[in-house]
Protein backbone atom coordinates (compact mmCIF):
# COMPACT_ATOMS: atom_id res chain seq x y z
CA UNK A 1 0.00 0.00 0.00
CA UNK A 2 1.08 3.24 -0.65
CA UNK A 3 0.26 6.09 1.09
CA UNK A 4 0.07 10.30 -0.90
CA UNK A 5 -0.27 13.41 0.87
CA UNK A 6 -1.35 16.10 -1.56
CA UNK A 7 -1.32 19.84 -0.42
CA UNK A 8 -1.42 23.27 -1.23
CA UNK A 9 1.88 24.78 -0.66
CA UNK A 10 0.83 27.91 1.38
CA UNK A 11 0.91 28.24 5.33
CA UNK A 12 -3.22 26.66 5.17
CA UNK A 13 -1.78 23.64 3.55
CA UNK A 14 1.42 22.78 5.30
CA UNK A 15 0.22 23.26 8.71
CA UNK A 16 -2.55 21.21 7.93
CA UNK A 17 0.20 18.45 7.07
CA UNK A 18 1.84 19.05 10.03
CA UNK A 19 -0.93 18.99 12.34
CA UNK A 20 -1.44 14.73 10.63
CA UNK A 21 1.73 13.69 10.40
CA UNK A 22 2.26 14.93 13.88
CA UNK A 23 -0.31 12.62 14.92
CA UNK A 24 -0.36 9.88 12.53
CA UNK A 25 3.35 9.80 11.61
CA UNK A 26 3.62 8.14 8.57
CA UNK A 27 6.32 7.72 5.18
CA UNK A 28 4.20 9.04 2.52
CA UNK A 29 4.61 10.47 -1.16
CA UNK A 30 4.51 14.47 -0.88
CA UNK A 31 2.52 16.03 -3.70
CA UNK A 32 2.75 20.10 -4.02
CA UNK A 33 3.70 23.08 -5.70
CA UNK A 34 3.38 26.67 -5.21
CA UNK A 35 0.18 28.09 -3.47
CA UNK A 36 -1.28 28.64 -7.39
CA UNK A 37 -0.68 24.90 -8.29
CA UNK A 38 -3.93 23.50 -7.39
CA UNK A 39 -4.68 20.75 -10.46
CA UNK A 40 -2.70 18.27 -8.24
CA UNK A 41 -4.58 15.25 -8.47
CA UNK A 42 -3.88 14.58 -11.85
CA UNK A 43 -0.02 13.98 -10.78
CA UNK A 44 -1.07 11.26 -7.84
CA UNK A 45 -0.58 8.09 -9.72
CA UNK A 46 -2.33 6.09 -7.05
CA UNK A 47 -3.88 2.62 -7.55
CA UNK A 48 -5.84 -0.36 -5.28
CA UNK A 49 -5.81 0.02 -1.87
CA UNK A 50 -3.58 3.31 -1.65
CA UNK A 51 -4.73 5.95 0.62
CA UNK A 52 -4.31 9.33 -0.78
CA UNK A 53 -4.88 12.27 1.34
CA UNK A 54 -5.58 15.87 0.19
CA UNK A 55 -5.34 19.17 2.09
CA UNK A 56 -6.59 22.70 0.75
CA UNK A 57 -6.87 22.35 -2.73
CA UNK A 58 -10.14 22.86 -4.82
CA UNK A 59 -11.94 19.81 -5.68
CA UNK A 60 -13.65 21.78 -8.41
CA UNK A 61 -10.87 21.89 -9.97
CA UNK A 62 -9.72 18.25 -9.00
CA UNK A 63 -13.09 16.37 -9.15
CA UNK A 64 -12.36 14.45 -12.37
CA UNK A 65 -8.63 13.80 -11.06
CA UNK A 66 -10.56 12.29 -7.82
CA UNK A 67 -13.12 9.92 -9.42
CA UNK A 68 -10.35 8.64 -11.49
CA UNK A 69 -8.16 7.83 -8.30
CA UNK A 70 -11.50 6.18 -6.49
CA UNK A 71 -12.18 4.18 -9.87
CA UNK A 72 -8.76 2.92 -9.88
CA UNK A 73 -9.22 1.17 -6.10
CA UNK A 74 -7.60 4.19 -4.00
CA UNK A 75 -9.20 6.05 -1.11
CA UNK A 76 -9.37 9.46 -0.83
CA UNK A 77 -9.65 11.54 2.38
CA UNK A 78 -10.51 15.10 1.46
CA UNK A 79 -9.94 18.33 3.46
CA UNK A 80 -10.40 21.99 2.10
CA UNK A 81 -12.53 25.15 2.65
CA UNK A 82 -12.86 26.35 -0.92
CA UNK A 83 -16.03 25.75 -3.29
CA UNK A 84 -16.13 22.36 -4.06
CA UNK A 85 -19.00 22.06 -6.94
CA UNK A 86 -20.91 18.66 -7.46
CA UNK A 87 -19.56 16.68 -5.17
CA UNK A 88 -19.56 12.27 -5.85
CA UNK A 89 -20.99 9.93 -3.79
CA UNK A 90 -18.71 6.99 -3.30
CA UNK A 91 -17.70 4.97 -0.06
CA UNK A 92 -14.13 5.36 -0.55
CA UNK A 93 -14.20 9.35 -0.92
CA UNK A 94 -13.74 10.54 3.32
CA UNK A 95 -14.97 14.56 2.93
CA UNK A 96 -14.50 17.27 5.57
CA UNK A 97 -15.22 20.48 3.07
CA UNK A 98 -16.58 23.67 4.75
CA UNK A 99 -16.83 27.05 2.89
CA UNK A 100 -17.52 29.32 5.98
CA UNK A 101 -15.70 32.36 5.15
CA UNK A 102 -13.84 32.53 8.21
CA UNK A 103 -12.16 28.93 8.22
CA UNK A 104 -9.48 27.22 6.65
CA UNK A 105 -8.09 23.85 6.34
CA UNK A 106 -5.84 24.23 9.25
CA UNK A 107 -9.02 24.39 11.62
CA UNK A 108 -10.49 21.76 9.44
CA UNK A 109 -8.10 19.27 10.29
CA UNK A 110 -7.60 20.64 13.93
CA UNK A 111 -11.55 19.68 14.35
CA UNK A 112 -10.85 16.48 13.22
CA UNK A 113 -7.66 15.89 15.39
CA UNK A 114 -9.56 17.20 18.41
CA UNK A 115 -7.14 20.13 18.90
CA UNK A 116 -4.16 17.49 19.54
CA UNK A 117 -1.95 20.32 17.97
CA UNK A 118 -3.71 23.52 17.89
CA UNK A 119 -0.91 25.54 18.21
CA UNK A 120 -0.03 24.63 14.35
CA UNK A 121 -3.70 25.11 13.90
CA UNK A 122 -3.50 28.76 14.57
CA UNK A 123 -0.32 28.97 12.60
CA UNK A 124 -1.94 27.96 9.36
CA UNK A 125 -5.39 30.45 9.92
CA UNK A 126 -3.20 33.41 10.68
CA UNK A 127 -1.72 32.66 7.31
CA UNK A 128 -4.99 32.69 5.04
CA UNK A 129 -5.88 35.57 7.09
CA UNK A 130 -8.58 34.72 9.39
CA UNK A 131 -6.56 36.57 12.56
CA UNK A 132 -10.00 36.48 14.44
CA UNK A 133 -10.18 32.83 14.12
CA UNK A 134 -7.08 32.12 14.38
CA UNK A 135 -7.45 34.43 18.05
CA UNK A 136 -9.99 32.22 19.11
CA UNK A 137 -8.95 28.96 18.08
CA UNK A 138 -5.43 30.15 20.12
CA UNK A 139 -7.59 31.02 23.59
CA UNK A 140 -7.23 28.00 25.17
CA UNK A 141 -3.18 27.71 24.81
CA UNK A 142 -3.15 30.91 27.16
CA UNK A 143 -0.17 32.43 25.04
CA UNK A 144 1.51 35.55 25.91
CA UNK A 145 1.14 38.22 23.22
CA UNK A 146 4.55 38.07 22.12
CA UNK A 147 4.59 34.37 21.34
CA UNK A 148 0.59 35.12 20.01
CA UNK A 149 2.46 37.51 17.36
CA UNK A 150 5.02 35.03 16.68
CA UNK A 151 2.59 32.31 15.70
CA UNK A 152 0.96 35.21 13.38
CA UNK A 153 4.07 36.30 11.95
CA UNK A 154 5.14 32.51 11.05
CA UNK A 155 1.93 31.50 9.40
CA UNK A 156 2.02 34.92 7.22
CA UNK A 157 6.06 33.90 6.44
CA UNK A 158 5.08 30.19 5.54
CA UNK A 159 2.09 31.57 3.52
CA UNK A 160 4.33 34.21 1.94
CA UNK A 161 6.63 31.67 0.45
CA UNK A 162 4.17 29.88 -1.03
CA UNK A 163 3.15 32.51 -3.80
CA UNK A 164 5.46 32.10 -7.12
CA UNK A 165 4.79 31.48 -10.87
CA UNK A 166 7.01 28.02 -10.07
CA UNK A 167 9.13 26.41 -7.16
CA UNK A 168 11.81 28.80 -8.60
CA UNK A 169 10.53 31.96 -7.39
CA UNK A 170 10.19 31.04 -3.94
CA UNK A 171 13.12 30.95 -0.98
CA UNK A 172 12.31 27.36 -0.11
CA UNK A 173 10.55 24.67 -1.93
CA UNK A 174 7.29 23.55 -0.03
CA UNK A 175 8.59 19.82 0.14
CA UNK A 176 11.86 21.16 2.13
CA UNK A 177 9.96 23.42 4.46
CA UNK A 178 7.57 20.96 5.50
CA UNK A 179 10.61 18.80 5.90
CA UNK A 180 12.07 21.65 8.39
CA UNK A 181 8.70 21.57 10.49
CA UNK A 182 8.54 18.23 11.07
CA UNK A 183 10.58 17.93 13.80
CA UNK A 184 8.34 20.32 15.87
CA UNK A 185 5.93 20.07 17.44
CA UNK A 186 5.83 23.30 19.15
CA UNK A 187 5.98 26.04 16.28
CA UNK A 188 7.14 28.47 18.56
CA UNK A 189 10.20 26.47 19.09
CA UNK A 190 11.03 26.08 15.10
CA UNK A 191 10.68 29.93 15.28
CA UNK A 192 13.18 30.35 18.11
CA UNK A 193 15.62 27.86 16.83
CA UNK A 194 15.26 26.98 13.06
CA UNK A 195 17.50 28.76 10.24
CA UNK A 196 14.51 28.96 7.79
CA UNK A 197 12.27 31.33 9.97
CA UNK A 198 15.62 33.88 9.51
CA UNK A 199 15.80 32.99 6.08
CA UNK A 200 11.81 33.67 5.56
CA UNK A 201 11.70 37.22 7.58
CA UNK A 202 14.31 38.70 6.10
CA UNK A 203 13.08 37.53 2.60
CA UNK A 204 9.45 38.66 3.50
CA UNK A 205 10.55 42.37 5.01
CA UNK A 206 12.91 43.02 1.58
CA UNK A 207 10.12 42.09 -0.79
CA UNK A 208 7.17 44.18 0.92
CA UNK A 209 9.48 47.45 1.52
CA UNK A 210 9.39 47.14 -2.45
CA UNK A 211 5.88 46.64 -2.56
CA UNK A 212 4.56 49.45 -0.67
CA UNK A 213 6.58 51.86 -3.24
CA UNK A 214 3.48 50.71 -5.89
CA UNK A 215 0.66 52.86 -6.20
CA UNK A 216 -2.47 52.45 -5.03
CA UNK A 217 -5.14 53.13 -7.72
CA UNK A 218 -8.69 53.94 -6.63
CA UNK A 219 -11.40 52.59 -9.00
CA UNK A 220 -14.28 52.84 -6.76
CA UNK A 221 -15.07 54.13 -3.69
CA UNK A 222 -14.71 51.07 -2.01
CA UNK A 223 -11.88 49.50 -4.09
CA UNK A 224 -8.14 49.52 -4.19
CA UNK A 225 -5.49 47.90 -6.58
CA UNK A 226 -2.35 47.66 -7.05
CA UNK A 227 0.02 46.77 -10.24
CA UNK A 228 3.50 44.85 -9.53
CA UNK A 229 6.30 44.25 -12.15
CA UNK A 230 7.07 40.38 -13.58
CA UNK A 231 9.62 39.95 -11.26
CA UNK A 232 10.42 37.07 -8.68
CA UNK A 233 9.92 39.45 -5.90
CA UNK A 234 6.78 41.28 -7.15
CA UNK A 235 5.41 37.27 -7.79
CA UNK A 236 6.28 36.30 -4.10
CA UNK A 237 4.61 39.16 -1.93
CA UNK A 238 1.69 39.36 -3.82
CA UNK A 239 -0.69 37.01 -1.66
CA UNK A 240 0.50 38.71 1.70
CA UNK A 241 0.76 42.34 0.60
CA UNK A 242 -2.86 42.02 -0.34
CA UNK A 243 -3.92 40.48 3.00
CA UNK A 244 -1.84 43.42 4.41
CA UNK A 245 -4.18 45.66 2.29
CA UNK A 246 -7.40 44.34 3.33
CA UNK A 247 -6.32 44.57 7.15
CA UNK A 248 -5.07 47.85 6.83
CA UNK A 249 -9.24 49.06 5.02
CA UNK A 250 -11.17 46.34 6.53
CA UNK A 251 -13.95 48.07 4.41
CA UNK A 252 -12.43 47.98 1.05
CA UNK A 253 -12.43 45.34 -1.31
CA UNK A 254 -8.51 44.81 -2.85
CA UNK A 255 -6.78 43.32 -5.95
CA UNK A 256 -3.12 43.13 -6.97
CA UNK A 257 -2.13 42.23 -10.30
CA UNK A 258 1.30 41.17 -10.75
CA UNK A 259 2.50 41.23 -14.85
CA UNK A 260 3.75 37.84 -16.08
CA UNK A 261 7.02 37.67 -18.49
CA UNK A 262 4.73 36.57 -20.68
CA UNK A 263 1.87 38.86 -20.23
CA UNK A 264 -1.05 39.17 -18.89
CA UNK A 265 -1.25 39.08 -14.55
CA UNK A 266 -1.93 36.63 -12.16
CA UNK A 267 -4.65 38.65 -9.74
CA UNK A 268 -5.35 38.37 -5.95
CA UNK A 269 -8.39 39.43 -4.65
CA UNK A 270 -9.47 40.02 -1.19
CA UNK A 271 -12.86 40.75 -0.19
CA UNK A 272 -13.60 43.65 2.07
CA UNK A 273 -12.44 41.67 5.79
CA UNK A 274 -15.95 43.37 6.92
CA UNK A 275 -18.32 41.43 5.12
CA UNK A 276 -15.38 38.28 3.89
CA UNK A 277 -17.99 37.34 0.85
CA UNK A 278 -17.56 37.75 -2.96
CA UNK A 279 -13.89 36.73 -3.87
CA UNK A 280 -14.25 33.89 -5.16
CA UNK A 281 -17.69 34.56 -7.10
CA UNK A 282 -15.58 37.28 -9.05
CA UNK A 283 -12.69 35.51 -9.76
CA UNK A 284 -14.88 32.39 -11.26
CA UNK A 285 -16.02 34.69 -13.86
CA UNK A 286 -12.71 34.68 -15.27
CA UNK A 287 -11.06 31.42 -17.32
CA UNK A 288 -8.32 30.40 -14.51
CA UNK A 289 -10.39 32.09 -11.87
CA UNK A 290 -11.13 30.80 -8.48
CA UNK A 291 -10.74 30.45 -4.45
CA UNK A 292 -12.84 31.17 -1.64
CA UNK A 293 -14.99 33.66 -0.41
CA UNK A 294 -12.39 36.17 1.34
CA UNK A 295 -10.12 35.43 -0.79
CA UNK A 296 -9.41 34.30 -4.40
CA UNK A 297 -7.49 34.99 -7.56
CA UNK A 298 -7.05 34.52 -11.35
CA UNK A 299 -3.71 32.66 -12.17
CA UNK A 300 -3.94 34.42 -15.97
CA UNK A 301 -5.65 37.21 -16.88
CA UNK A 302 -4.94 38.57 -20.24
CA UNK A 303 -3.88 41.70 -20.85
CA UNK A 304 -7.12 42.61 -23.47
CA UNK A 305 -9.25 41.63 -20.22
CA UNK A 306 -7.68 44.23 -17.80
CA UNK A 307 -10.53 46.48 -18.42
CA UNK A 308 -13.59 43.59 -17.93
CA UNK A 309 -11.51 42.71 -14.56
CA UNK A 310 -11.45 46.54 -13.40
CA UNK A 311 -15.28 46.77 -14.02
CA UNK A 312 -16.46 43.09 -12.61
CA UNK A 313 -14.01 43.93 -9.33
CA UNK A 314 -15.64 47.44 -9.06
CA UNK A 315 -19.42 45.72 -9.63
CA UNK A 316 -18.90 42.71 -6.96
CA UNK A 317 -18.42 44.53 -4.01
Amino acid sequence: MAVFDVFNGDADGICALQQLHLSQPRESVLVTGVKRDIRLLRRVGAGPGDVVTVLDISFDKNRDACVALLERGASVRYFDHHFPGEVPNHPNLDLHIETLPDQGTSLLVDRYLGGAHRAWAVVGTYGDNFDEAAARAAAPLALRDGDLALLRELGILINYNGYGATVDDLHVPPVALFHSLTPYADPLVFAHEDSAFVRLREGYRDDMARAEEAAIQTPGPRHRYVMLPAESWARRVGGVYANALARAEPACAHALLTLLPAGGFVVSVRAPLATGDGADALCRQFETGGGRKAAAGINQLPQVALDDFIAAFVAAF
